[in-house]
């Protein structure tokens, strides 16, 4: 999904950026180029939250809207494009394939923790995942 975003520089200042389609949502950068690279960074986490809130992501409005509107004027406009369906919490079913012992292991790790068999395979994914990126 692109996302208009607006920066706008003052004088010996960075470059600030405004999401007008997620209020709320701001970054900034010492150049146009970080700028927008923060500003992904910022949407991805601003959309992240309202999922995690169970809020819907807002309507676009159309760039000529957003570049009529006088709190942008003088600022230089871009799209932001933002996976958004890597953000989302639905939940999708599959099919997996392991011996009956390791089965057997992780259902009585998620009944020690509370946790369903999903729920337990879920975050032991995501912190492998995490070891991994961080690992140098």
């Amino acid at each position: 999904m692109q996302f208009p975003v607006v920066l706008h520089k003052d004088d010996g200042t960075g470059y600030g950026v405004t999401v007008p389609d997620l209020p709320g949502c701001f970054s900034a950068g010492d150049t146009p180029e970080e700028a927008i690279a923060s500003a992904h960074e910022a949407i991805a986490c601003h959309v992240e939250g309202l999922l995690m809130d169970g809020e819907p992501i807002p309507e676009r409005d159309r760039l000529e809207l957003h570049q009529a509107n006088a709190d942008y004027a003088d600022g230089i406009w871009a799209l932001v494009d933002v996976d958004v369906s890597r953000l989302s919490s639905k939940t999708i079913r599959v099919n997996v394939t392991m011996p009956a012992r390791v089965l057997s292991i992780v259902d009585e790790a998620a009944s020690r923790e509370g946790e369903s068999r999903s729920g337990l395979l879920t975050r032991a994914a995501l912190q492998f995942v995490d070891r991994r990126i961080d690992a140098p």
